[in-house]
């Protein structure tokens, strides 16, 4: 089997020409290629007149016309054998464990991350016990309607906590920048179709689920979990670490206390929480594990018509069934030295509460399979460095965090509304009075004022910088009757959680830090593909295996 990358041909073109392209690329005769498979489609428009897809292809051929390929294009990068992307279960436990001298291992948290690394480790036999301080994610999505609908809040089942991560009210999306050498990203998305995800998320470049296919997806992972021997506990937060001092000054994980008072005693402990899990945060540090502080990002929710961005990235071919609703990925540079970017951006989506706390307002984004709401959003988030912006402790970011969300809270009128303004107001400085075309979809709802008041001035001079510099790039960016609403405060997480190669705390045996709460992840892709890893370091050091842990990380 050979891999033919970055075969390109209109988005348009018939069935017939993709074989007939290849043929022509290689050099070969039709009765040579005997068989063709999508690995990947993606599309190029730039030119908005002349929408290109992008096709990588595994291709079959005789042996001996494979041979003379491989010899005739060697050196060149858009042919070579296929790679196996085919997942191995580094070990596999003995059908009797755990044995008396053994313990379980331990995931807390059941996000994206959680759940991968605990499916792996139940796939090798390990019979991981997930505790997970929300609620089911049948539960969890009537307590999140309970905000979004009738502003009540339940703080311990909400857009941030329970089954499926915060990646359960979000787009879905499935693609990161992390470099993915083993194709571990191809392991996730594999497990997602087989639990009822679209296959199609195989085969595009950016893929997506949206949240209603998402909760059932989630649903017969957990149940695939509990086949294989493992155990999934909702509403069950851990109230504290035990860390014993071993001689060389480190610590050593020997189990963990349950809010409830049961003692769980266990040697390996995933820490899969998300970067909303602030007390967990205070109790690791009370603790002792090593944490740094770490930047992330502030700013709000953008809402343009979707036919707005449509246009404006794909002109005539806008609502082409292939090219689906047009997302985009923005950046500027400001003169006061701090980077405007886009962030999450939602196509055919809604701006979502997903506060945590009482008596604070944060905002999201979200989007079902379909992407056809009325509104594009996005969050626009200005940089914050640690160093500059938050130096007094090493949980200092979640003060700046809570503060921007509290102020949030009362501009909205303290029943978590959220604070709105309309671009053009907004850019010339002039609180707003009423809606103009564009509708806001945040639920509760919003209040009209200005959202400037929201934010550190810094921030607010580099978005009035940015937005205008955006509308180079998408025609109607600073359109007037767009909205802003605020405020976007949890991008990432604020600390991480530091480990070594061997996937442990810097200065705690046994205590795995992970995913996107612990600084090692940003959505559900790269979460899920940490999770594995993590996974296969317990299944390591648990079952004393002579291997090293996979590199390619």
């Amino acid at each position: 089997m050979l891999r033919l990358n970055d075969l390109k041909l209109p988005l348009d073109h018939e069935e017939a020409a993709l074989r007939k392209s290849i043929l022509a690329r290689l050099g070969i005769e039709d009765a040579d290629l005997h068989s063709v498979a999508i690995f990947k489609r993606s599309y190029d428009a730039r030119k908005k007149g002349d929408i290109q897809l992008i096709y990588q292809l595994d291709i079959a051929v005789s042996e001996a016309c494979e041979a003379t390929l491989l010899a005739r294009f060697a050196g060149k990068s858009f042919l070579g054998p296929s790679p196996n992307t085919e997942y191995t279960l580094l070990a596999q436990a003995q059908s009797n464990f755990p044995a008396a001298d053994q313990q379980r291992p331990l995931v807390i948290g059941f996000g994206p991350c959680g759940i991968l690394a605990a499916l792996v480790l139940a796939q090798m036999g390990l019979k991981p016990i997930v505790l997970e301080r929300g609620q089911d994610v049948r539960q969890r999505t009537k307590d999140t309607w309970g905000l979004w609908r009738e502003g009540k809040l339940n703080t311990e089942s909400n857009v941030q906590y329970g089954e499926g991560g915060a990646g359960t009210f979000s787009d879905g999306k499935l693609w990161s920048q992390v470099k993915d050498r083993r194709f571990l990203g191809r392991k996730v998305m594999t497990e997602f179709v087989k639990a009822g995800a679209p296959e199609e998320i195989l085969m595009v470049s950016k893929p997506h689920i949206g949240t209603f296919k998402l909760v059932k997806m989630v649903e017969n992972i957990r149940a695939e979990i509990t086949r294989l021997g493992g155990e999934i506990r909702f509403d069950t937060k851990v109230e504290t670490i035990h860390r014993e001092a071993t001689s060389d000054d480190q610590g050593q994980i020997t189990g963990l206390t349950l809010s409830s008072g049961e003692h769980l005693p266990s040697s390996h402990v995933v820490l899969a929480i998300g970067h909303s899990a602030r007390d967990t945060f205070e109790m690791l540090l009370d603790q002792g594990v090593y944490i740094e502080p770490k930047p992330f990002s502030i700013g709000f929710r953008i809402e343009h018509p979707q036919s707005v961005i449509d246009a404006a990235r794909f002109g005539e071919q806008a609502g082409h069934p292939i090219l689906g609703s047009a997302d985009y990925k923005l950046v500027h540079h400001c003169k006061n030295g701090r980077s405007v970017y886009s962030f999450c951006m939602c196509p055919g989506g809604t701006v979502v509460a997903a506060t945590s706390e009482e008596g604070r307002v944060v905002t999201n984004g979200m989007s079902q399979y379909s992407r056809n709401e009325r509104n594009a959003n996005s969050a626009i988030v200005v940089g914050i460095e640690p160093e500059k912006d938050y130096p007094e402790h090493i949980l200092a970011g979640i003060d700046l965090q809570r503060s921007l969300e509290t102020l949030a809270y009362q501009l909205g009128g303290e029943n978590y509304n959220a604070p709105a303004q309309l671009v053009g107001d907004y850019l010339r400085n002039t609180p707003s009075s009423e809606l103009a075309s564009v509708t806001p979809s945040y639920k509760p709802g919003v209040s009209l004022g200005d959202l400037s008041k929201a934010l550190p001035d810094f921030a607010n001079e580099a978005i009035r910088e940015a937005i205008p510099a955006f509308d180079k790039q998408i025609k109607g960016f600073a359109m007037n009757d767009a909205i802003l609403t605020g405020i976007e405060t949890r991008t990432s997480s604020p600390i991480c959680i530091k480990r070594g190669k061997d996937y442990q705390s810097l200065n705690t045996r046994g205590l795995y830090p992970a995913g996107e709460g612990a600084g090692y992840a940003g959505g559900i892709l790269s979460a899920g593909i940490d999770g594995i890893k993590i996974a296969e370091a317990v299944a390591i050091d648990l079952l004393k295996l002579d291997i090293a842990i996979p590199s390619g990380r």
